[in-house]
């Protein structure tokens, strides 16, 4: 620990020293930039470019991930002063005038490779995105989302919507400023769609969610109906330690690489890449309940071995990343889901479960751990959500969000209609704030629009990877079942993690799978999947 907090605070004074020659910094890149100069050297600048670019978020997300792990409460506000400082910079790096002309130049060669080439389109388009954005509006945003986030922090455990409420007001406002600066987007959400999912609409979005909603509805009902699993034995005290030890060994099997990365405790688990080979990830631990920790361990190794996978050559471009929210979304449930909460993984690793947890599971049998898994039923928390019922979630949050977008939704009356939804789509109303409007961190970094959906695009495209993974490889339930996950990673790093950003998702998902995205693949699998553990069909 004593290292770990060295390292950090080394860390913490290059930053700060970057931060006070911020802009002595920008003015001389300026003038680096704006110099007419040979062919390859205009590109080597676009590559420093990019790498500083990339530098400069990653030392943002160093200031992320710090404020949701380690950062003392007192300390707030002085970080959101430091991220609008840094995001400022950062503003200014990616709308300078030179790297315009650099761009230019490049968009005019016609020597380049397709990955060049695809490097400078997303830049381009990027470029073009930032430059309309005024430096104060984004300062002042940047900002704004890291008070917001801090005083949701506080308000979540206090049961307090009312105090968020002008938080969520400003969001609502800033995110229409925001898409108002694109009037080629007629509807504020095809904007934020196509910030995380590109080339995705809104129609689009809801074309899935009405064909998944009219196929799921039915399955849930029929599987709640359905004789329970046991679960009694989950309640039971877990050691907190030994839980994250345990999530720690699967995913070093499953292939995160930890020289890479580190796993801490956070409030709403996430994924960060901090840098080229720096890639963390978080958990959270409930005592009485050690699936928590796990398949949030499971899930984030999911969305980190996918940074983790991409091409070397790819670090610190524009397309040193992954390709989309949707994209991202299906490698975090592929590892949590497909493989985590099958028949396969509890025969790999029920033995070990039950080694680190004795006392707790000396009555428990494998099967009875595996069904216990994949209960089905009715709740009121997204993550904590089963496979059924996951998605129901995620179309209240986007509908509600179209809803706050389109004027038909006041701020203030957002927790009663989220109420109102959870009763119509679920049939269970929150008894408090907590589990109600300030359940999800996302609404509280600032941005309201296109947050949720990747999340139901990633369950469709997990199973149609897997589909495609297990067809090129027969055989994988096999490997599963002896914790052998090296054919199942090499086929997803090859055909999802290494291209990066160099397909648009469309084409990447054609490319991998030999089709469009499609939700047979995945109604079938979880036709099969719970018609098995619940004799439903």
């Amino acid at each position: 620990m004593r290292g770990d907090i060295q390292k950090v605070c080394h860390i913490a004074h290059n930053v700060r020293e970057l931060l006070t020659q911020g802009p002595d910094i920008c003015a001389s890149l300026g003038s680096m930039t704006s110099d007419v100069q040979p062919p390859d050297s205009q590109w080597n600048d676009l590559k420093t470019h990019w790498q500083e670019l990339a530098d400069l978020g990653g030392i943002g997300s160093l200031l992320g991930w710090d404020q949701s792990t380690y950062l003392p409460a007192g300390a707030a506000a002085g970080r959101s002063r430091q991220q609008a400082l840094l995001s400022r910079m950062a503003h200014a790096r990616a709308t300078d005038a030179g790297y315009g002309r650099l761009l230019d130049a490049a968009q005019g060669r016609t020597d380049l490779s397709p990955a060049q080439t695809r490097m400078v389109d997303v830049a381009r388009k990027k470029f073009e995105e930032a430059t309309r954005l005024p430096a104060d509006f984004v300062a002042a945003w940047s900002q704004h989302g890291g008070d917001s986030y801090s005083a949701w922090t506080t308000a979540r455990p206090d049961n307090d919507f009312a105090r968020m409420v002008p938080y969520l007001e400003k969001s609502r406002d800033f995110s229409l400023q925001a898409a108002g600066y694109f009037p080629e987007f007629s509807d504020p959400m095809d904007y934020f769609i196509d910030q995380s999912d590109e080339g995705m609409t809104a129609a689009q979005v809801g074309d899935v969610f009405s064909s998944l909603r009219e196929a799921l509805v039915p399955l849930a009902d029929a599987v709640i109906g359905a004789e329970a699993p046991r679960t009694d034995f989950l309640g039971r005290h877990y050691d907190t330690g030994a839980q994250l030890a345990f999530g720690e060994s699967v995913i070093r099997d499953y292939g995160y690489d930890f020289t890479q990365g580190r796993q801490d405790l956070t409030h709403h688990p996430f994924m960060t890449r901090l840098g080229g080979h720096d890639v963390r990830i978080t958990t959270r631990v409930k005592a009485n309940d050690p699936t928590e920790a796990l398949y949030s361990t499971l899930h984030e190794s999911g969305h980190a071995m996918y940074e983790q996978g991409v091409l070397e050559a790819y670090l610190g471009t524009p397309i040193g990343g992954g390709v989309s929210a949707g994209v991202h979304e299906s490698q975090s449930r592929l590892w949590e889901n497909q493989v985590g909460r099958s028949r396969a993984f509890w025969a790999a690793y029920f033995g070990k479960f039950r080694d680190a947890f004795p006392d707790q599971l000396s009555d428990v049998s494998e099967d009875e751990m595996h069904r216990a898994v994949n209960t089905v039923a009715r709740s009121l928390i997204r993550t904590d959500a089963d496979e059924l019922t996951y998605n129901l979630h995620v179309i209240t949050r986007y509908e509600l969000e179209r809803q706050l977008l389109g004027g038909t939704l006041a701020v203030r009356d957002l927790n009663e209609a989220w109420h109102a939804a959870y009763q119509q789509n679920l049939g269970l109303r929150a008894p408090s704030d907590v589990n109600g409007a300030l359940q999800d961190v996302h609404w509280y970094f600032g941005r309201i629009g296109g947050a949720f959906q990747g999340y139901t695009l990633g369950n469709v495209l997990s199973a149609q990877f897997y589909a495609a993974a297990e067809n090129a490889n027969p055989g994988l339930e096999g490997d599963i079942t002896r914790a052998d996950f090296s054919r199942l990673h090499g086929w997803l790093r090859e055909n999802v993690y290494a291209p990066g950003g160099l397909y648009k998702p469309a084409d990447l998902v054609q490319r991998a799978t030999g089709q469009a995205m499609t939700v047979e693949p995945y109604l079938k699998y979880l036709r099969e999947k719970y018609g098995e553990l619940y004799g439903v069909s």
